[in-house]
């Protein structure tokens, strides 16, 4: 596999970075994983932006790299240029002695890239899949997407070692999002989610499915879900990168609807995927 670092492509197995980098050391760093459907960046525009703001909220130095780029030649040189893929960008404040504030001077950030060929079982999105919910222990920057991932991490082991595909998160009795999903719920034919805020991660795949609600005249409330209002929602949803529009159907032991994926879900499923192929069309 060929993987691009510090401005040249090679070998993974030859990529290194030096034991003084802040991202390995401190986890100073940022990244982005942005879908490709046979060669096309899906939203790449709006993962830049969500890129670019991230590093400015850490007061990374912004790359000199054509990070578009980057990722076309990442997909052409290991043949991912058909079918579905990831590119993985990764931006760390770069190489300094281990200090908790800032470089006193002015280094230069690392800057990684990969391309991953993207694997799911096209069943999870007929059939809906089963969550768990755990407590959200994470920082309160959500907002920007670091890569300091640890109570993400431990989240999703714990839905892992439950055999269900995603931990719901909940701080002080409110539904956030998920360990690696923005999660939405229907209730009386309206979808409601957590308005943004330094408490979640600003994401990709919801923008759009917000968008499309607004052109499928799906109402919609940007309001917090109550741990205690779980049980009375009609219809879950995780949304994502990878998992696009997924029906949930259990959490924790309650049985979501009828324990069928539900109706708006799949509207808005079918609405996200139609657009994903005229995208690739264009």
């Amino acid at each position: 596999m060929t993987v691009y670092l510090n401005g040249a492509y090679l070998p993974k197995e030859e990529a290194h970075i030096s034991p003084d980098d802040r991202g390995f050391l401190l986890a100073d760093g940022v990244y982005e994983v942005t879908r490709c459907y046979d060669g096309h960046l899906f939203a790449w525009d709006r993962h830049l932006t969500r890129l670019e703001r991230s590093l400015k909220e850490l007061q990374i130095q912004q790359p000199d790299v054509d990070f578009e780029a980057v990722s076309h030649a990442l997909l052409k040189q290991n043949n991912m240029d058909t079918g579905d893929a990831t590119i993985y960008l990764q931006i760390t404040r770069g190489v300094a002695p281990r200090t908790h504030a800032f470089p006193k001077i002015s280094v230069t950030p690392t800057v990684y890239a990969l391309a991953r060929t993207f694997d799911m079982n096209p069943a999870d999105w007929t059939n809906g899949v089963k969550t768990i919910t755990a407590p959200d222990m994470r920082w309160l920057r959500c907002d920007i997407k670091s890569v300091s991932l640890l109570p993400n991490v431990l989240a999703q082991q714990r839905a892992h070692e439950a055999g269900v595909e995603e931990a719901i998160l909940i701080r002080d009795g409110v539904i956030t999002e998920g360990s690696h999903t923005s999660f939405c719920g229907i209730k009386d034919g309206v979808l409601y989610t957590h308005p943004d805020s330094n408490l979640i991660l600003p994401g990709i795949t919801r923008a759009i499915v917000l968008e499309l609600c607004d052109q499928l005249n799906i109402p919609v409330k940007l309001f917090p879900i109550l741990e205690s209002k779980l049980h009375t929602l009609d219809e879950m949803m995780i949304l994502g990168t990878g998992s696009e529009v997924m029906p949930v159907i259990q959490i924790d032991n309650h049985q979501v609807g009828n324990g069928k994926p539900g109706p708006i879900t799949m509207k808005l499923q079918k609405a996200y995927k139609d657009l994903i192929t005229k995208t690739i069309a264009q």
